[in-house]
């Protein structure tokens, strides 16, 4: 039985958006929602209400309303807010939001301000520039950039033209850049000369002219000194250096007024299991979408100061950018999380008063590894919502954020996609924290679990599908001129219903367990078993960093493999085999438990920072990974090779 960690005061929940956001729509509609439970309801029951009085709560800023809500509600194919234009841009930069936009924190203990008026300055010096290179209206612009200042200005230049945003972090390869690249043909590249990371310096300088031979039709290429700013230098009569690219002179932000579905960003799938997809996000779903979340369920007003550890080549990046738009302060992190020291992201938490601290699942688990207790070394007073995302949080992660870090704080662990530049699952300000459990369904996203006969269910474990169309649903795939690649990517296992390929369960009190990728799931005799379901109990084991399980085909059934990376002075000996594979058992069931448990010393991973579950299960099974470029590190695959107890009883 799941227990409650923490519970709203009347005072938050009295001072929450969402709880004003009810009381607005009560009033437009008559209604009365005594609970989440019923808002959601009606939500998902009157999508066009809820959109259309969400519009008006957030203060949407039109230059042509929308003749229709919603029309041709199909998936795909659904148009939302048909003949509106608006610009995503202008809402980050209104005039009304003052005081310090942007805080940019370095591991070289660099630390830069722009407020919300240098802000205005900069991105119009950067949009001079833009204009200058010849960039109109739908051309795409693609950075390889840190999560700096210079980043989130380029972003905002770019798309208040009405052009196309779309960035990797500079620790991808290459190929990874071209791969990405080279299939949206942008016309300006933005580059850095190089990054730090755990106290090293990596340069790009040697790699810009490889990216540029790798792709077509480039204009002119900008190079952002981030590492060398003082001797950053270029030869190359199409590359110019950032401020030589900026137009200084005193010129006023132009603010393109686009359609609804107008493209804004290109994000990029994992591209694992070939060339990456190339998704295509509009102007006015990732508004509104993002509004909704970051204002309803992560309670970001004006004046807060909301960080998430990302790098600019995941999604997180742009749904960190959003807060913005409610007048909060960013507050961007460029380095490891744990240089130099464990605490070294709390240690910022502190000294710039954050209020919503956002990271990954596999962040907290090392943070609780490392022995650290923010709670008795930080002051932590301001911080109010902490966010974990990227992989299922663990139960005693949950623990540990309530007894070790703060004990009074809305802990929202959420999950969604690049595919939606968003949530489907994620927190509530008025909802209570459970063990193990994301608090909520998103407001007007009809979440369901599907079970193998195709059927809803509550209680027992499910695909995660959306039945509804909703905004922010990807305008389709670049290059995919009939569609027939979105349509396949999303549908094609149930048509008209998004089937996101999560594997997790709707609890009945309304919360939801992420059990795992439904690519990734095992299926020992006829079984359905999450990954996730395995972590959540391998994680308990203080000698045990990380771990990766499969499924392997094994005398007509499929038997379980766990591999383990264990902390540097442990070996894998009989007892600690015994040791996982008790707790194993007994927290979950004698099903999940590993048929054989090897030691690896590391573990592949995709640039997005997951776990590449199939890339190993390929090689188990004798078989190529496929798009070695898609990993952070494909030297780990060699952990995998050639083991011959995989195949021995």
């Amino acid at each position: 039985m799941s227990s409650i960690l923490w519970s709203p005061d009347i005072q938050r929940i009295q001072d929450c958006s969402l709880s004003a956001f009810i009381a607005f729509t009560e009033s437009r509609t008559g209604l009365c929602f005594s609970d989440y439970s019923m808002l959601y309801q009606w939500s998902v029951r009157d999508r066009v209400t809820f959109w259309q009085i969400l519009t008006e709560f957030f203060n949407i800023q039109f230059h042509h309303r929308p003749s229709a809500i919603l029309e041709q509600d199909a998936m795909p194919g659904a148009k939302w807010f048909s003949d509106a234009t608006l610009n995503y841009a202008e809402h980050l930069l209104r005039p009304q939001h003052k005081g310090t936009a942007i805080i940019f924190r370095g591991e070289k203990s660099q630390r830069s301000t722009l407020s919300f008026a240098e802000l205005v300055k900069q991105v119009a010096a950067a949009q001079a520039g833009l204009l200058s290179a010849g960039v109109v209206k739908g051309d795409r612009v693609s950075a390889i950039l840190p999560n700096c200042l210079e980043t989130m200005v380029l972003m905002l230049a770019t798309t208040a033209l009405g052009a196309v945003w779309s960035s990797c972090s500079p620790d991808f390869g290459v190929q990874s850049v071209i791969d990405r690249f080279n299939q949206i043909k942008p016309k300006v590249l933005i580059v850095t000369d190089g990054y730090f990371y755990n106290g090293k310096m990596f340069d790009w300088t040697e790699k810009i002219a490889k990216v540029q031979s790798g792709l077509d039709n480039i204009a002119l290429t900008v190079v952002v000194p981030f590492t060398n700013q003082d001797n950053t230098t270029v030869t190359n009569a199409k590359t110019i250096l950032y401020e030589d690219f900026l137009d200084l002179e005193q010129h006023a932000v132009f603010f393109e007024p686009v359609a609804f579905n107008h493209p804004l960003f290109i994000l990029y799938s994992s591209g694992t299991t070939g060339v990456p997809k190339c998704i295509v996000h509009g102007h006015g779903g990732t508004l509104l979408q993002h509004l909704k979340e970051l204002g309803l369920h992560t309670d970001v007003k004006t004046g807060d100061r909301v960080f998430f550890f990302t790098t600019c080549g995941w999604m997180m990046w742009n749904w960190l950018a959003s807060a913005l738009a409610l007048g909060a302060t960013l507050v961007l992190y460029e380095g490891s999380p744990f240089y130099p020291k464990s605490t070294t992201l709390f240690d910022i938490a502190e000294q710039e008063q954050i209020t919503v601290f956002g990271t990954s699942a596999k962040y907290i688990t090392a943070l609780e590894k490392s022995g650290a207790k923010p709670i008795e070394t930080h002051d932590l007073s301001h911080l109010k919502t902490l966010l974990s995302t990227g992989s299922p949080l663990a139960d005693e992660s949950f623990n540990y954020v309530y007894k070790d870090i703060k004990n009074n704080i809305c802990l929202s662990s959420i999950s969604g996609g690049t595919d939606i530049i968003s949530c489907f699952v994620l927190g509530c300000p008025i909802l209570p924290v459970v063990s193990g459990q994301i608090q909520c369904r998103g407001l007007a996203m009809d979440v369901q679990f599907i079970n193998q006969a195709g059927q809803p269910v509550i209680g027992s474990k499910g695909e995660l599908v959306c039945q509804s169309s909703f905004p922010s649903m990807p305008i389709g795939f670049f290059n995919d001129p009939d569609g027939s690649r979105y349509q396949h990517a999303y549908f094609s296992q149930y048509p008209g219903i998004w089937c996101h390929g999560d594997y997790g369960e709707l609890t009945p009190d309304g919360g939801v367990i992420i059990h795992g990728r439904s690519d990734a799931i095992l299926n020992p005799g006829g079984v359905r078993i999450g990954t996730a379901e395995i972590y959540r109990q391998v994680e308990k084991i203080n000698d045990v960093v990380e771990s990766i399980a499969i499924g392997q085909t094994w005398e007509d059934d499929v038997r379980i493999i766990l591999f383990v990376i264990l902390r540097e002075d442990k070996s894998l000996s009989d007892a600690l085999i015994d040791q996982i594979k008790s707790v194993i058992r007994v927290n979950a069931s004698p099903r999940h438990v590993p048929e054989k448990i090897l030691q690896v010393e590391d573990i592949p991973r995709t640039l997005n920072g997951k776990i590449a579950e199939l890339a190993v299960k390929a090689l188990v099974h004798g078989l190529m990974a496929s798009n070695k470029e898609a990993l952070a590190n494909p030297e780990a695959l060699t952990c995998f090779c050639n083991r011959k107890e995989l195949y021995e009883p």
